[in-house]
């Protein structure tokens, strides 16, 4: 399930980004763009494929194992499930301009790294999984917290009202997936709908629990990564491998799942520990006030604390431990600049030194590029964005991409290099049309970062 990402407001500099899809920079009072020009055309991205994991089979193994025998509450699994034969998709409903060209990108991915047998349905057929695309107060009236989600055993919305609550739509009680429907919001972003695409769809056919710990994929409720990464794609293949299939117990998948990747991604062989516990529910509940939208900041920063506590106490050194850092600077954002500096610079030292991690770094170069900016040290912004924006383009996030342009752009300008500004400028407009969506939300992004470089100037 992707949730929905939240909007950290500051209350007189500026705001850091959610660890979400999306990277969010707000003030109270921004400057005007002074510009009616007409938008550029919308960019998008090339096709990629994943980089390969580097992490070592014994993990990998056991990340399977609680991917794929655990749901996002903690609830365990009683068997293995997934489809059986080829898989059709069908798209339905307020269907977006994007979500084709969006889905045959993932589709294709799926069959060329995954190995999956996986096609559109024809008009008129059955398709396997429903992908059905409603509006989003009609979504969060039923479901609050979620952006978008996967239900078993119905093949739209108004099925899933109806069943809603029953055995049907539970998936402690499927064996083997015939039918599933992926609930999308039709109007919001196409970089939302894209990632919906990517994180739903896999779990639709593959793994439904998320977990903190990985710091290379979307089976992560922290949401840095908004496609699916190599890991992912390695997940989904030994999801589907002739070996295993549905109905097996832990035991028989955990029994087979060593010659399994062994055969797939012998570069793992003999790395790895396997040992590592999932978070415990404490430490998830805190991470939901850091970075919910209830409860005033006090709370999420003392939730924020709490996470940095129990994460020191459980001895972590991975993913988890950067996320608790990340999660007490963007607490600290407007309140205390010194202290939020330093914790997302200990979050940006883990994760650089963390396989897969580097998603995760350029998100706090966003961050205190969007500090330096405001403080008016418009070499430094410069020289964050130039570390981050390689890695962000690589990651396909049109949103912080776009972002980290508009810096660039202003820290430029305030150096004297129109030219350049110029550039970053234009370039990042094309972003932000897939990123954010309707122009109004890009002007409104462009007025932010202006405000963020005005601020520097009189710093």
């Amino acid at each position: 399930m992707r949730f929905i990402p939240v909007i950290a407001t500051l209350a007189t500099v500026l705001a850091a980004c959610t660890p979400t899809q999306t990277a969010q920079v707000t003030m109270n009072s921004i400057a005007p763009v002074s510009t009616g020009a007409s938008l550029p055309p919308m960019q998008s991205f090339a096709a990629v494929r994943g980089t390969p994991p580097a992490r070592g089979n014994a993990d990998i193994a056991r990340d399977i194992l609680d991917l794929a025998f655990r749901m996002e509450s903690g609830r365990p699994l009683p068997v293995f499930t997934r489809f059986e034969g080829p898989i059709t998709v069908a798209l339905a409903g307020e269907v977006p301009p994007t979500a084709h060209s969006d889905l045959a990108r993932v589709m294709g991915r799926l069959r060329a790294e995954a190995g999956i047998d996986i096609r559109s349905a024809r008009t008129g057929e059955n398709a396997a999984v429903t992908i059905d695309f409603q509006p989003k107060a009609a979504m969060r009236r039923v479901v609050p917290q979620a952006a978008c989600f996967v239900v078993p055993r119905v093949s739209s919305f108004a099925e899933y009202r109806a069943r809603r609550g029953s055995e049907v739509t539970d998936w402690a009680s499927v064996t083997r997936r015939e039918r599933a429907a992926i609930i999308v919001p039709s109007d919001t972003a196409p970089q939302e709908v894209r990632d919906c695409l990517h994180e739903e769809l896999a779990q639709s056919i593959g793994p439904l629990n998320d977990l903190y710990r990985l710091p290379d994929s979307v089976f992560n409720d922290d949401n840095f990564h908004t496609v699916l990464t190599g890991f992912d794609m390695l997940v989904l293949r030994v999801h589907y491998d002739p070996a295993l299939r549905s109905g097996m117990t832990e035991a028989e998948v955990a029994a087979r799942l060593p010659a399994i990747l062994a055969r797939l991604n012998p570069a793992g062989e003999g790395r790895g520990t396997g040992m590592d516990r999932m978070a415990p529910r404490p430490w998830i509940d805190a991470v939901g006030v850091a970075l919910g939208g209830q409860g005033g900041e006090s709370r999420r920063r003392d939730a924020a604390e709490r996470m940095l506590s129990i994460a020191r106490a459980q001895g972590w050194q991975d993913n988890r431990l950067a996320f608790s850092w990340f999660a007490l600077g963007r607490a600290n954002v407007g309140r205390d600049t010194i202290r939020a500096t330093q914790a997302f610079e200990q979050a940006q030292r883990i994760w650089n030194g963390l396989p897969g991690g580097e998603v995760r770094a350029a998100h706090v170069d966003m961050q205190l590029a969007a500090f330096a900016l405001a403080d008016g040290r418009f070499a430094e912004a410069l020289a964050r964005t130039d570390r981050a924006i390689p890695v962000v383009r690589r990651a396909e996030n049109a949103a912080l991409l776009s972002t980290l342009l508009m810096i660039r752009a202003e820290a430029n300008a305030a150096l004297g290099r129109s030219d350049e500004a110029r550039e970053a400028r234009l370039d990042s407009l094309g972003w932000a049309r897939y990123g954010f969506g309707t122009d109004a939300q890009v002007r409104a992004r462009m007025s932010e970062i202006t405000g963020l470089a005005a601020m520097g100037r009189r710093s």
